[in-house]
């Protein structure tokens, strides 16, 4: 079990510094001046590289953490509250991955909307559900 663990917490910390980073690419995709194909493209084809290797890496962090839970009965029983917490903020991170696939698809029609400043408060959201997470599974506070 503590191999499976172990490699649950590698994949779970890989996939996030994805998600911490891809809104940074969209921070300099809103900034990009209109004139620069070549800025904008570069930083298009990183996004998709990354959404993809982001993507990869969510699956097995999803697929571990069933196994500790269904097999291994972490989190299961009486009082193990943190745990439905938890479920409930990694649907939240898999949602929050998602909004990433569908802004990057908005920059790359030429359809964003939003300002960098946006982009930046959108990038705290990633480390607002991590923090949540490693909390509840540390301190388990209920």
């Amino acid at each position: 079990m503590l191999w499976i663990k172990a490699f649950h917490i590698v994949f779970v910390a890989s996939w996030f510094a994805g998600l911490f980073y891809m809104p940074r690419i969209f921070v300099n995709l809103a900034a990009v001046p209109a004139d620069s194909h070549a800025e904008r493209e570069r930083l298009l084809l990183m996004g998709r590289k990354l959404y993809r290797f982001m993507s990869l890496l969510m699956i097995p962090a999803l697929a571990l953490g069933l196994v500790l839970w269904l097999y291994y009965g972490i989190g299961r029983g009486p009082g193990q509250y943190w745990m439905h917490a938890k479920l409930t903020v990694v649907i939240g991170a898999v949602g929050y991955h998602h909004v990433c696939r569908s802004l990057l698809r908005q920059f790359e029609a030429l359809a964003n909307r939003r300002s960098h400043r946006w982009y930046r408060v959108f990038n705290e959201v990633s480390v607002l559900l991590f923090m949540a997470i490693v909390i509840l599974v540390v301190v388990k506070p209920f």
